[in-house]
């Protein structure tokens, strides 16, 4: 553990602000993912003057510091390998500004999505980004991530939408990134390098933000289909035929018995559904857009699709995929589902081949594998169901693991699409992205001299990501 003066931090920040009690470091040591590392203090800083004595400190004395969010990270983001100091941000929640007339707020990075689009609803406008853990992730670990969510297939990733930052880097100072304007020629785009890397390169605390207004007109549907191949050939229709629908969202078998035992849906039992959304502000241009989509979906042998532009009808559709995450450690006794080769993603013409070869690979190594996601974007949701008490289970899925992203490599896909790098999805990353490794540890150094933000994740991760840290299960030998 590293040694640090918790009553400097205490003066920082106040007595209130910092824990080093070892049921908060626990709670600290892991996020979403397998992965958990003790820090060695909790600090709550509440505004940016604060950020910057407490990375000056840990400067000066070459301790880690780990920006967290809300923990919601899958792949250990916030683990902090090296102990040191995990930096809570949701102190900071702050909706400093909405300017509807200029397309923009600015907040601070600990106010949550779903906190952020409740209060730009009566401007009429909306937050486009937004991850099935929109009602507690922060905008700050969105923007570490570079987050999507489903309608990322027509408003984009967070990437696409942040305007500006402000960020503290790891020597205190503190620099104005970006603009408030929508388009940006004015020298290197380096807030836009900000995005996605995951707390290494700095500590974002305020960010300007890119809003939508809110369409007057919202439409939805299900298609079921009896192969998989079928749907995937559907999506990737959809996604060439010049329509932009708002979401198109694909669930396999797996993912539809799951949240059928966990939610009761009563999802039909096919071996994919197709949910698809289309909005706008005029009726017609989204009805348009609908019977399209559905057009295409029964010339891909899709079949049982009704229309419905009730809200409360959407939502209920909508359910069960919201919740497939937790719903599918309920897919079967013993089976918890682990986030690992987790959110790659494809060319959209590829998503056929790829979500027929995704359980190919699971039969091969024992385990379950379910293939869903935001798939009219690409990207592939594999969550691998497994008992995590056995280690034999976790040699099984490190092979899954690594054939799942030799095959997305294989079909020019990427290793991540929205839940980033850090330690799970790192030897598959350093891999697809071997020719620039060097390049981004040259930024890192130049950035982050003495290596305290972040560090041992992406590029510079264990090249094992079942060694990386502790896993968070009690695994046992024997089959």
């Amino acid at each position: 553990m590293v040694e640090l003066d918790i009553e400097k931090l205490r003066e920082i920040v106040g007595k209130d602000n910092v824990s080093d009690d070892i049921a908060d470091l626990y709670v600290y040591s892991s996020d979403a993912s397998v992965h958990q590392a003790m820090p060695s203090v909790v600090v709550r800083p509440g505004k940016t003057e604060e950020v910057q004595e407490i990375l000056r400190y840990a400067n000066q004395n070459k301790i880690p510091v780990i920006p967290r969010g809300a923990g919601s990270g899958m792949s250990g983001h916030t683990v902090p390998i090296d102990g040191g100091i995990v930096l809570d941000m949701k102190r900071m929640s702050r909706i400093l500004e909405i300017r509807p007339e200029d397309l923009l707020c600015k907040v601070e990075p600990g106010v949550i999505n779903d906190e952020l689009n409740r209060a730009l609803k009566p401007h009429g406008f909306f937050f486009a980004p937004m991850p099935s853990s929109g009602m507690i992730c922060t905008i700050g670990g969105m923007i570490g991530t570079n987050a999507s969510g489903n309608r990322a297939v027509k408003y984009g990733a967070t990437r696409d939408v942040v305007l500006g930052l402000k960020v503290v880097l790891a020597n205190g100072d503190l620099v104005t990134l970006g603009t408030n304007t929508k388009t940006d020629a004015s020298g290197y785009q380096l807030a836009r390098l900000i995005v996605g890397s995951e707390g290494t390169l700095g500590i974002v605390v305020e960010a300007t933000l890119l809003i939508s207004p809110l369409p007057k007109f919202k439409a939805m549907a299900i298609a079921n289909f009896d192969k998989l191949e079928d749907a995937g050939n559907a999506i990737s229709k959809v996604m060439s035929s010049g329509i932009t629908p708002s979401m198109v969202e694909l669930m396999d078998n797996v993912a539809i018995t799951a949240v059928n035992k966990a939610l009761g849906l009563g999802l039909p039992d096919v071996s994919a559904i197709i949910i698809f959304e289309c909005n706008g502000m005029v009726k017609e241009a989204v009805d348009y857009e609908m019977n399209a989509i559905t057009k295409i979906c029964e010339e891909h042998n899709g079949s049982g699709i009704k229309m419905t532009d009730d809200p409360k009808e959407m939502a209920r559709i909508y359910e069960g995929r919201k919740n497939l995450f937790p719903s599918l450690s309920r897919f079967g006794d013993g089976l918890v589902s682990t986030s690992l080769a987790d959110d790659m993603a494809v060319p959209v013409s590829k998503i056929a081949v790829a979500v027929h070869e995704i359980h190919e690979i699971a039969k091969r190594n024992n385990v379950v594998m379910s293939a869903y996601g935001h798939c009219g974007s690409g990207l592939i949701h594999t969550k691998i169901l497994m008992d995590p008490t056995k280690e034999s289970q976790w040699e099984d899925a490190k092979k899954a693991v690594a054939e799942t992203y030799e095959f997305v490599r294989s079909i020019g896909g990427t290793t991540s699409g929205e839940h980033g790098i850090a330690l799970s999805k790192a030897p598959a990353m350093k891999i697809e992205r071997k020719d620039s490794l060097e390049m981004m540890r040259t930024i890192k150094r130049a950035l982050d001299p003495n290596n305290i933000l972040n560090p041992h994740k992406m590029m510079d991760a264990p090249d094992d990501w079942t060694t990386a840290t502790k896993l968070r299960y009690n695994v046992r030998g024997g089959q």
